[in-house]
């Protein structure tokens, strides 16, 4: 007959207590009033159901359908879960077992109460009613408690930090500490997950196999005590994160899908031409990957789909097979702290010189963006990606949250123009958008390798600082299709270390002098005499990127008093601020800024604060 509580094995409670060494908690979905977890860490919860497998009839990921309902007082996160085979299909690479699973990371410390729905019948797990089927029994309706402490993590963890969130500003912010959060990471290589130590048959399926990577160079950046699995397997992707990390950088992007794409490697299916069924062994090390990055720091990007592929499942429609790849997808990372579900890489209708024949329409991308509203219940930022420009995306009407900005031009010129562009038309159409720059220049070189582009100087001026002193809220690395190194065959991200350095400076620059982008906004008509830009509180703080300091430099302070000080910052090294000719404004009208501290023919950042 079947179970009505979950059983533990000896295999499954040793995997509880590895969990719980690392940072999150797995229980038994018999869980007491003295169970704790910390505030922003996973609470796993696993349950014992029918015998099945990846191929069995009824399809475990189609014909049931798991959802936890967490609460505290009048507040509820409703969670779907998932089938997880034998629950360490990491390891044991199983495709069948009894054990289905749900994450929950908790936002508020205190009490909580969880409640399973445990549901079957014919395509349930992608019906659009709440209770869909019939009862599965086993665990359904079985219920618990927990208790939420204090996290006990330190930055770069995002469990420090809190989850991100988009509070309807141009920033996203982290709901631990109420910081805004700025990005620089890596958009390429987009097949990131093109992994040889993942299970699954894309690597000899003929498709494409030699974008295959081993991620061999980043094997020394593994540390004792990162994760791994199946005896010792992910040493170079879980390295690759810890470099990226290490660099100061905080974001990392991934196609979770490139079906008919680039790369054709990247999907959750069981095959190449599978669409109900999932991988669960390869997803599950994927979720140690990605979780690991949010430990390091890092932002992850997921790109669901790209131009390609945008057709492929229903259409491009959000049918029944499309809802079940996005439930999968929140299913196993929605717990994610630091992310954002991007819906189409280059997506939508190009321009009247590109031949794509089929793409999705304005009714599609606006209903991807409701579903994703409608069923993420953390709420992680939505956006798209050009392609199409997003003026059919614009205003309170729909649920994206903002833009992943692609641009086309070698001396990524247009970076800051075009960010400024979306976030003025969002804005005068009635919702702010949030926007970041994530495939900056051309698609044939873009971020060129450090030994081909030593200096970085285009990328570093009118790119990285571009976007930031546009108002933009981040980029990401895009690394062309003709350099060695490129999009799809990238295995070391040291090609580019020092652009890393040079991003991460960027970010220093806004954190360590606590510089309020929030309340500014770009003024470039401030800046005098000079090729640059500016971002400013009129009258309070400026922050202005001069690409040539050897040409005098004015800063038009209007009818606003002074005395204001002038310090310099260095892009292309770093470190604390530095005194040039003037350390302070009189104020009012147009001064000169003064020559920088040295190297006076260099691009350098001005902070121009109020004294008090």
């Amino acid at each position: 007959m079947p179970r009505t509580a979950p059983l533990l094995s000896l295999r499954q409670a040793s995997l509880y207590l590895l969990i719980a060494l690392v940072g999150a908690v797995t229980l038994p979905a018999t869980a007491r009033a003295d169970t704790t977890v910390m505030r922003w860490h996973t609470l796993t919860l696993d349950f014992e159901g029918p015998e099945l497998s990846e191929s069995a009839t009824p399809n475990p990921f189609t014909d049931y359908r798991l959802d936890v309902t967490f609460s505290q007082g009048d507040r509820t996160f409703v969670v779907p879960g998932y089938y997880a085979a034998d629950g360490d299909a990491a390891n044991s690479s199983a495709d069948s077992g009894t054990v289905w699973r749900v994450h929950f990371s908790p936002d508020q410390e205190g009490d909580w109460t969880w409640s399973a729905s445990f549901r079957r019948g014919k395509g349930v797990a992608v019906s659009k009613n709440v209770r869909p089927g019939a009862p599965a029994g086993f665990f359904d309706g079985k219920s618990g408690t927990f208790t939420v402490t204090p996290s006990d993590k330190q930055r770069p963890d995002l469990r420090a930090m809190g989850r991100l969130v988009n509070d309807g500003t141009r920033y996203p912010k982290t709901l631990g500490d109420g910081e805004i959060f700025l990005k620089a990471g890596a958009d390429s290589p987009e097949n990131f997950l093109a992994y040889a130590e993942f299970d699954g048959s894309f690597k000899t399926d003929g498709h494409r196999d030699h974008h295959v990577k081993t991620w061999a160079p980043h094997v020394r950046d593994w540390n004792p005590g990162d994760p791994t699995w199946a005896d010792g397997k992910g040493k170079g992707i879980i390295g690759a994160i810890n470099y990226l990390s290490s660099k100061g950088l905080n974001a990392v992007s991934m196609l979770t899908m490139n079906i008919g794409g680039d790369d054709r490697n990247v999907f959750p299916y069981t095959d190449y031409d599978e669409r109900q069924r999932f991988d669960i062994s390869r997803l599950e090390q994927w979720r140690i990957v990605v979780e690991h990055a949010n430990h390091k720091g890092l932002f992850v990007h997921f790109k669901t789909q790209e131009t390609e592929n945008e057709t492929l499942l229903d259409n491009g429609d959000v049918g029944p097979q499309r809802r079940l790849y996005y439930r999968e997808l929140v299913a196993r990372f929605g717990h994610l702290l630091a992310m954002n579900w991007n819906l189409g890489e280059e997506n939508g209708k190009w321009g009247k010189n590109h031949h794509k024949p089929r793409f999705q329409t304005t009714e599609q991308r606006v209903a991807m963006a409701q579903w994703f509203h409608d069923h993420d219940p953390y709420g992680h930022p939505i956006v798209a990606h050009n392609g199409q420009w997003p003026g059919d995306l614009y205003g309170p009407d729909n649920h994206f949250d903002g833009w992943s900005l692609q641009t086309s031009t070698p001396t990524f010129r247009n970076v800051h123009r075009s960010t400024l562009n979306i976030l003025n038309a969002a804005k005068n159409s009635g919702k702010v958008w949030m926007v970041a720059c994530d495939e900056p220049g051309d698609a044939s070189h873009a971020v060129k390798p450090d030994d081909l582009d030593p200096d970085h100087f285009h990328a570093r001026t009118n790119a990285l600082w571009g976007v930031f002193l546009a108002g933009g809220w981040g980029i990401e690395w895009y690394y062309g299709y003709k350099n060695p190194h490129s999009d799809l065959t990238l295995q070391d991200h040291r090609s580019r270390a020092n652009m890393y350095a040079q991003s991460a400076h960027a970010l220093h620059f806004f954190r360590s002098n606590a510089v309020p982008v929030g309340e500014m906004d770009n003024h470039n008509k401030l800046l005098v005499d000079a090729d640059g830009f500016c971002l400013a509180d009129p009258g309070q703080v400026y922050v202005v990127l001069v690409k040539d300091a050897s040409k005098p430099a004015k800063l038009d302070l209007g009818s606003h008093a002074g005395p204001f000080t002038v310090r310099w910052y260095n892009p292309r090294t770093g470190g604390d601020l530095q005194t040039g000719q003037h350390t302070t404004l009189s104020g009012g009208g147009q001064q000169l800024l003064g020559a920088p501290p040295a190297e006076p023919d260099r691009d350098w950042v001005a902070l121009i604060r109020k004294s008090e």
